[in-house]
């Protein structure tokens, strides 16, 4: 099997740094880019490498650079450069500490298992670059569950390691995750361990990721956790919409984060934010906060544009969403909180929602100042999905008592066409979901609505200026004018962070 490989390396340095085997993760400036082969060439040339400067925009600038090729590697989509990267990467960590490396990826097909990536490193792809990882489970290492989920989402045990890490610029490399052997694995109940992502980081600071094409995960595509500051932005991610599982990005108990100007079609949540999994994300209560998504465009037919949860222990707070397109989505935002099987949790996600939340008794946890506006719905199932009877628990030991506290949620300034139920909210009885706020928002039903348009059990808030009319325990605010949620009028940190714009004519190896 081959897929792309970057970030399995990755989360390999940081596991390692983590524990004490590698310094410098925890400060790490990482980044992902790819270039056209019109800015960048290498060759050799009368025994002399000979390489064309580029510039391109990064979080920060690399004093040093070297290409792949330069070490051995064959990009004919057969040869494993597996050494060549492992290579390549050390060679390139010792000048961490002195303005940081850059590694080019030229145009080819450079089939490789998993390697180490460095601190203060940037991987830069050639836009007709193609990283394929080894589709072999031998090829990965199995590592330990995250301590705040406790197990493995697959499976009880640990989970294999994942893939990529790197940046690009104006026209996109390819990441292939190849992941449809690990899909079938995991249909006929074979796996021992929980799928490989493409792109794991962990405990970072300072991470850019921008500019790809990420192609059929065997699970997330993408999963920042532990981690801040970090800019997501260019992205396509492409997996098929019939497949679970293949989230397009997933931040996780991430702080400071920017989403923007992504494309992604998928089988799950085109984006899903998490901060862990019941006693086990409360025992390590880390939320993900200050999160910021604009501009994306989802396909998601089976499930949402934006979720937040289930995996909410942590607690999510300030997320901040606008100038979204879904397309063919089952819901817009979603909140979910439940106790079922992991099997039947599958079989629910066959509706499209825009936003859900999703959370369950046991969760414990919180969401709570959500900001949603300017969102344009086609062809959706629902527009807005609550509830708090959804996912699994790791083990036996969850506390039924952990009630999750959802409140403040804010949606504003949405028009949705198509769509067969405007909202399903449902709370938990004694554990209401309070202060949401639905403002401005125009919904216009398919041929074969639900009959009943919305349904609203134990929550509380109000509306202005929604049609069809909402539910009675959302009554509408002073009737005749439309009064606005009270969207916060700062910036997040994540806003105010501007990429430099940079260039190779530095040091080369």
């Amino acid at each position: 099997m081959r897929t792309l490989l970057s970030t399995v390396g990755f989360l390999f340095l940081l596991l390692l740094s983590h524990n004490g085997g590698l310094t410098g993760a925890t400060d790490a400036e990482h980044s992902l880019r790819a270039t056209d082969s019109h800015t960048h060439r290498h060759r050799r040339h009368h025994g002399h490498r000979r390489r064309e400067n580029f510039e391109y925009s990064a979080l920060s600038c690399r004093a040093y650079s070297a290409s792949l090729d330069e070490f051995g590697a064959v990009g004919d989509g057969v040869t494993s450069n597996t050494a060549a990267f492992r290579d390549a990467v050390s060679q390139l960590s010792r000048f961490a500490d002195h303005g940081g490396s850059l590694l080019f990826v030229p145009a080819g097909r450079w089939l490789t298992g998993s390697f180490n990536l460095t601190s203060h490193f940037t991987l830069f792809l050639h836009r007709d670059a193609v990283l394929l990882a080894s589709q072999e489970e031998s090829d990965y290492e199995v590592i330990e569950p995250l301590p705040s989920y406790g197990r493995g989402r697959d499976t009880d045990g640990g989970r294999f390691i994942s893939l990529l890490f790197g940046s690009n610029r104006r026209e996109n490399g390819t990441i292939d995750g190849q992941g449809e052997p690990w899909w079938g694995k995991f249909k006929r109940g074979e796996l021992k361990y929980t799928r490989p992502y493409l792109i794991e980081i962990m405990h970072s600071n300072s991470i850019q990721i921008s500019n790809l094409t990420f192609l059929n995960s065997p699970s997330w595509h993408i999963h920042p956790v532990y981690s801040s500051n970090i800019v997501i932005q260019g992205l396509t991610i492409l997996a098929p919409v019939t497949v679970p599982n293949t989230d397009g990005i997933n931040p996780d108990s991430c702080t400071n984060t920017r989403i923007e100007d992504c494309y992604i079609v998928s089988g799950d949540d085109c984006i899903a934010v998490k901060s862990g999994w019941d006693q086990y994300g409360i025992n390590y209560g880390m939320p993900t906060k200050q999160l910021l998504i604009r501009r994306l465009t989802c396909i998601s037919p089976d499930s949402a544009v934006i979720a937040l949860g289930s995996e909410m222990s942590g607690g999510i707070e300030d997320v901040r969403a606008e100038d979204i397109v879904a397309i063919n989505s089952e819901s817009g935002i979603r909140y979910v909180i439940k106790n079922t099987p992991v099997w039947l949790c599958l079989v629910r996600l066959n509706r499209n929602k825009t936003c859900r939340i999703k959370t369950a008794v046991g969760r414990g946890g919180y969401v709570k100042d959500v900001y949603v506006r300017g969102m344009t719905m086609k062809t959706m199932k629902y527009v807005f999905w609550m509830t708090g009877s959804y996912g699994s628990h790791p083990d036996e030991h969850y506390d039924p008592k952990a009630l999750p506290v959802i409140q403040n949620i804010n949606y504003q300034d949405m028009v949705a066409e198509n769509v067969t139920m405007p909202a399903q909210l449902a709370g938990i009885t004694g554990d209401e979901f309070t202060g949401i706020c639905i403002s401005n928002v125009t919904i216009t039903l398919s041929k074969k609505p639900k009959k009943v348009f919305w349904n609203c059990t134990d929550v509380s808030g109000y509306t202005s200026g929604v049609t069809p009319e909402p539910c009675q325990l959302l009554p509408e605010k002073q009737p005749g004018t439309v009064v606005p949620c009270n969207f916060p009028k700062s910036p997040l940190p994540i806003e105010e962070v501007k990429l430099q714009r940079c260039n190779t004519r530095r040091r080369h190896m």
